[in-house]
C-alpha cells in the first residue's frame, strides 16, 4: 500500500467517525431537549433538534 493509498484510507476513517459522531451528538441532545449551538458565517445560531 502506497503513502497516498494510505492517507485516503485514513481520511475516509476519519470522515465516517465524524459523521458518526455528529448522528450521536444530535440524538443525545433530543433526548436531553437541549439547544444545539453551530455557527453560521459570523454569527452563532441555537437551534432546537
Amino acid at each position: 500500500m502506497t503513502k497516498k493509498e494510505k492517507q485516503i484510507e485514513f481520511k475516509d476513517k476519519l470522515l465516517k467517525g465524524l459523521e458518526k459522531m455528529y448522528t450521536n451528538l444530535i440524538e443525545y441532545k433530543r433526548q436531553k431537549n437541549s439547544v444545539l449551538v453551530v455557527m453560521k458565517g459570523d454569527k452563532i445560531v441555537k437551534i432546537k433538534p
